[in-house]
């Protein structure tokens, strides 16, 4: 068992490998909300929402990081006196040294995420993003010579450029004449002051994730035989197939609507949905969205989905299924509620020397009446 100390920033650390704040939405405010770093872990509570009683079962329960889905703070806090529960939350959660960490978008956004969890509650099959994202993909074109060459995509593959999809250590390199002429008080690898000189290179070219720029033109640097690395960036317009919103996938045998409606109700734990009209054909392929996702309607249609599962629809929105598709609205916290399963699978598999615990609590604040 690993018994080495750690840290609310090695948690955090992990988490944003799996869905980088990058990602989320410029609304959003994923991250460390309350708490300091270099804290030592006791125990983690993952939870959908932060309120008041997750708090307090964080205490009751031994842990002090709380990793939310949702995050308690979307909106700056000019005072501090209880006068609403996410002031009250952030008050209990000081005053008891317990850490708040929220991912949110990021993590509706990626490979693995909360949509993939839906979609592995629902069975289906082959799942991919919906709607992938544009403009995070970057490509590096850099000139080595050509004994350098391996040594040097070593290094940036190892940082993590060249993953595309499934594949890994992908580039494309072509041979040409480098020529410079070193002056001043340069040091040159190859050559000699004021002389010009000239050398066989390779153009290497890499691509790689935008948040990933960093370490990239770290391990670059670090591998390149140069004094003075001759490279550039430029942003991609290319979709991003790991990244974006959404999930399509299939079932594995066609339902009817009605079965269709009692699997959906079952897998997820349902009271209740409300749904368009049904338009008397089966049901294969399901696209999902957790939360509000509306917004994705077009591309489920597109995609020629037969079911779009999501949730917070308002009235008018419905109509725009059009008979093409059906809505299904399950509620905003019953698309989500698993990620709280997902948040702890993560940690779990990773860390194994302190306590990584469910939320028991029901933060739902919707409720179902039924006249009987």
């Amino acid at each position: 068992m690993n018994t080495e100390r750690m840290t609310i920033k090695d948690i955090t650390n992990y988490l944003e490998q799996l869905a980088p704040l990058s990602y989320q939405a410029s609304y959003d405010n994923a991250g460390l909300i309350v708490g300091y770093p270099q804290t030592e872990v006791t125990g983690v509570l993952a939870t959908l929402d932060c309120t008041e009683e997750i708090i307090e079962e964080a205490i009751a329960r031994n842990c002090n990081l709380i990793v939310a889905h949702h995050p308690i703070v979307f909106k700056g806090l000019k005072r501090f006196n209880g006068k609403n529960y996410v002031e009250r939350a952030v008050m209990l959660a000081i005053k008891n040294d317990i850490a708040i960490y929220a991912t949110h978008t990021n993590l509706d956004s990626v490979k693995g995420g909360v949509n993939y969890m839906i979609a592995e509650k629902l069975g289906l099959e082959r799942p991919k993003i919906l709607s992938p994202q544009k403009q995070i993909l970057k490509k590096l074109v850099v000139f080595v010579p050509i004994e350098n060459s391996q040594t040097v995509l070593d290094a940036l593959h190892s940082a993590g450029a060249g993953q595309i999809g499934e594949y890994k250590n992908c580039s494309f390199r072509v041979e040409g004449t480098g020529a410079f002429t070193p002056t001043g008080e340069a040091n040159p690898h190859i050559g000699t002051l004021h002389k010009p000189e000239e050398v066989r290179e390779n153009r290497l070219e890499v691509i790689f994730d935008s948040h990933l720029e960093s370490q990239i033109l770290r391990a670059l640097k670090s591998a390149h035989p140069y004094e003075e690395v001759a490279y550039y960036l430029s942003l991609l317009e290319n979709e991003n197939q790991e990244v974006g919103s959404g999930v399509i996938g299939t079932l594995s045998n066609s339902l009817s609507e009605k079965d269709f409606l009692n699997y959906l109700a079952e897998k997820m734990n349902l009271q209740t949905l409300r749904h368009t009209p049904l338009r008397g054909r089966e049901i294969k392929k399901i696209a999902v969205c957790g939360g509000a996702g509306g917004f994705l309607l077009g591309d489920a249609i597109r995609q020629g989905a037969d079911v779009f599962i999501t949730a917070d629809y308002k009235y008018h929105e419905f109509f725009d299924a059009d008979n093409q598709i059906i809505i299904c609205d399950i509620g905003h916290y019953e698309s989500e509620v698993y990620t709280k399963d997902l948040i702890v699978r993560y940690l779990s598999e990773k860390f194994s020397n302190f306590a990584v615990l469910k939320s028991q609590v029901n933060t739902n604040p919707v409720r179902y009446f039924r006249n009987l």
